[in-house]
């Protein structure tokens, strides 16, 4: 009896240790499962709001286009992305910024087409917690999280003080500037309108705002042939707009001048084509990469790491010495040429 009394109680004993065992084993595995929802929580996919500002030149096209790539590179990261587009207007880019707001967005990635009238609707993001970065224009707020731009006053200066030596200080000259309005056009013609003002022999004889367009500033350029019998340079902030300039100039049997421009793929061909010794230019470029640098910012933002707030780039000139490097004869002349998109990103965007 006694040893069956033993029997007994190893196999009870044992069957304690098991069932301990068992509820040790759980512990751990539900340990383990709660530290994985933790891991999971860590890696939420963000909702992204993105305003296509403009859609009426192929550069803010590009710009876009280049956020697109990027998007499909961070998949992972995000749950989507809203799209709003505000045609250059600033009474609908305040409404699609509120619309984005009400949405939940988690960040508002948007170009100021104004940088004042856009104050009080980016406050509110600000406020509701909502991240913001500025894409390639400023505001003159401190709402905001983070910008993305070159310094647009020396793409402006950089433009002018070339064609102020290719006139040798004097002479007379049209202006061709951007959106009226728009910081980006404002401190560009402000970089070039300082330098010329250092030449009192440099005469602004006619300047236009003809929105970075090739029609518009071709027109433009048309009626300031009519109206001056002279005109020796032409200054001008966009690319389409100095392609619109040449071919107003060859219309009219006008010799062409030096005229400054942008890195516009078609300007870029147009150039190569007519060579040095018929045309004289420089090319500053505002890379549409911006367009996926912003979206890289923004989720670093969301992921909680540090980013400096303002990133202005230096502007990168294009000349008669590295023309070649830039232009591509196989892309059509809506290609801009400063661009990281792969080969099959370009060829996807242009098949759309």
């Amino acid at each position: 009896m006694k040893k069956g009394l033993f029997s007994g109680l190893v196999l009870i004993l044992a069957m304690v240790l098991v069932l301990s065992a068992c509820s040790s084993s759980s512990k751990e595995v539900a340990a383990v499962k709660k530290d994985d929802t933790k891991q999971v929580a860590t890696k939420a996919k963000y909702k992204i709001g993105y305003d296509i500002y403009f859609a009426g030149n192929s550069w803010s096209v590009q710009l876009y286009n280049e956020f697109k790539s990027e998007v499909k590179r961070n998949q992972d990261k995000i749950e989507n992305v809203i799209y709003v587009e505000s045609e250059g207007k600033v009474d609908k880019q305040i409404a699609n910024l509120e619309d984005l707001i009400t949405k939940g967005v988690d960040v508002i990635i948007t170009t100021p087409n104004s940088p004042t009238a856009l104050v009080p609707v980016l406050k509110k993001a600000k406020d509701k917690g909502i991240k913001v970065v500025l894409l390639a224009a400023k505001s003159e707020s401190d709402y905001y999280d983070a910008l993305i731009t070159v310094d647009d006053y020396d793409f402006g200066k950089a433009g002018a003080e070339w064609l102020t030596k290719q006139l040798n200080g004097k002479g007379k000259i049209i202006a061709l500037n951007g959106i009226a309005g728009i910081s980006v056009s404002d401190e560009r013609w402000k970089g070039a309108k300082d330098v010329f003002d250092k030449y009192p022999d440099i005469k602004v004889v006619a300047s236009a705002n003809a929105d970075w367009d090739y029609a518009k500033a071709k027109l433009e350029v048309s009626n300031m042939l009519s109206a001056n019998p002279q005109i020796d340079g032409v200054w001008s902030q966009g690319g389409g707009m100095t392609l619109g300039a040449i071919e107003s100039f060859e219309a009219a049997n006008r010799p062409l001048v030096p005229m400054t421009s942008e890195d516009n793929n078609g300007f870029l061909k147009k150039w190569k084509a007519l060579g040095s010794s018929k045309f004289k230019s420089i090319a500053i470029a505002k890379p549409t990469w911006l367009g996926a640098e912003s979206l890289k910012i923004a989720l670093d933002l969301l992921d909680g790491k540090t980013v400096v707030k303002d990133q202005i780039l230096p502007v990168a000139q294009i000349t008669e010495e590295n023309l070649d490097k830039f232009v591509r004869p196989n892309l059509p002349d809506s290609f801009w040429a400063n661009s990281r998109m792969t080969e099959q990103e370009v060829n996807d965007s242009l098949n759309k």
